[in-house]
């Protein structure tokens, strides 16, 4: 079993940055595909980032130049560093990760339980 575990979201104002982190644990042998996703009210789930074993980054159009991805593959962990927050950026962040699990060499993919982002005008 693997577990995303998201912290770093809150309220900030527009134009503020915020941190997203993202920590995996469990039976992970390797994890292929680390990002975010998000959703606001009343619309779908979108993606935000993410960022595939040996490939760049991927980034949504909506958040290019304002938001970076990083990964620390020994901590098995992911972050999103949020700058000039905009009032359309407040969503809930989503984690969201490929991951072989130890011992069977399955992919699976796992979702974190959300943080809220909140950007005040």
């Amino acid at each position: 079993q693997v577990q995303l575990a998201e912290s770093g979201g809150g309220l900030v104002q527009a134009g503020g940055s915020l941190r997203l982190s993202c920590v995996a644990s469990g039976d992970i042998l390797d994890i292929n595909a680390m990002g975010w996703y998000r959703q606001a009210p009343g619309k779908q789930r979108e993606l935000v980032a993410n960022m595939v074993s040996g490939q760049s980054a991927n980034y949504a159009d909506s958040v290019k130049g304002r938001f970076t991805i990083s990964r620390d593959n020994a901590k098995n962990t992911v972050y999103l560093d949020m700058n000039s927050l905009k009032p359309e950026d407040t969503a809930v962040y989503y984690c969201n990760a490929d991951v072989i699990i130890l011992y069977t060499s399955r992919f699976v993919e796992v979702w974190g339980q959300g943080t809220l982002v909140t950007v005040s005008s």
